[in-house]
C-alpha cells in the first residue's frame, strides 16, 4: 500500500498523464481531480483516485484537498499544480479585458487555491512540496500571448513566494518551465515544426516528481527550465 500522496491536478492532460503515471510507478497514491462530466477523464487506475471539483471554487478545492489528505496511512507529501491554459493571437491593444481575466483565472487561480487549502496539510506533515508549472514565454515573451505570458510569470512569482514563507515549515515550493510539450494537441497546432527538439511529457515528469521527493529537499524557491532542444 501507498504510504504518501499527492494531489495532480491537471493530471488527464497532455503533460498530466505522464505525472500521473510517474507517481504511480513510483509507489504514491495519486489523487487527481477532474471537472464535472469531464471527456478527458480516463476510469481510475490502479494508485489513482479520481475526485470530481471544479478548481477554480475554493469550496470544492478544500473538499478535493481533503480526500487527497485523508489518509492517515499516505499523507499528504506533494502537490502538482498542472491546470492551466493557453490563448494568442492578439497584441495587447486588441485583448479583450475578458480574455486576459481569463488567462489568469485558468492559469494563477486553481494554482493559488489548492496550494493555500494543502499548505496547512502539508506544514503538519512536514518534508513536504508543492510544484507549479510556468512556462518559458514567462522568461521569454513573444507578442500576442500578454494574457498568457502574465498568468505564468504570476505562477512563477507565486511559487517562489510559497517557497519563502514556509521554507522553515518543512515544505519547499519549486516551479518547472517547459517550451513547447510534444503532446498531440501541439503536433495538430504545429504540424510543420521539428517535433524532435520538444520536450516530451515523460521528461517533465521525471523532473516533477524529482521535485516532490524527498530527494530534492535542499531545493526550493527554483524555477527549473525544461526546454527539451527548443
Amino acid at each position: 500500500m501507498a504510504n504518501r500522496s499527492v494531489l495532480v491536478t491537471g493530471g488527464t492532460g497532455g503533460l498530466g498523464t505522464s505525472v500521473t503515471a510517474s507517481f504511480v510507478d513510483a509507489g504514491w497514491r495519486v489523487v487527481v481531480p477532474v471537472r464535472e462530466g469531464s471527456r478527458s477523464a480516463p476510469p481510475p487506475a490502479d494508485g489513482v483516485v479520481r475526485v470530481t471539483a471544479d478548481l477554480t471554487d475554493p469550496d470544492a478545492v478544500e473538499w478535493a484537498v481533503a480526500t487527497a489528505a485523508g489518509v492517515a496511512e499516505a499523507p499528504l507529501r506533494a502537490v502538482v499544480n498542472l491546470v492551466g491554459g493557453y490563448a494568442a493571437g492578439s497584441l495587447v491593444h486588441e485583448t479583450p479585458v475578458a480574455e486576459f481575466d481569463r488567462m489568469l483565472a485558468i492559469n494563477l487561480r486553481p494554482t493559488y487555491l489548492v496550494t493555500r487549502s494543502a499548505l496547512p496539510y502539508l506544514v503538519a506533515t512536514g518534508d513536504a512540496a508543492v510544484v507549479c508549472v510556468s512556462a518559458r514565454a514567462a522568461a521569454a515573451p513573444f507578442p500576442g500571448a500578454a494574457g498568457y505570458v502574465t498568468a505564468k510569470a504570476a505562477v512563477q512569482a507565486f511559487a517562489a513566494a510559497v517557497a519563502v514563507e514556509y521554507r522553515r515549515s518543512g515544505v519547499r515550493c519549486n516551479t518547472v518551465a517547459p517550451s513547447v510539450i510534444d503532446t498531440p494537441a501541439n503536433r495538430a497546432a504545429q504540424p510543420d515544426a521539428d517535433h524532435s527538439r520538444w520536450v516530451t511529457p515523460g521528461e517533465i515528469a521525471e523532473v516533477i516528481r524529482f521535485l516532490a521527493s524527498p530527494e530534492s529537499a535542499p531545493t526550493s524557491g527554483a524555477t527549473i527550465p525544461v526546454y527539451g532542444q527548443a
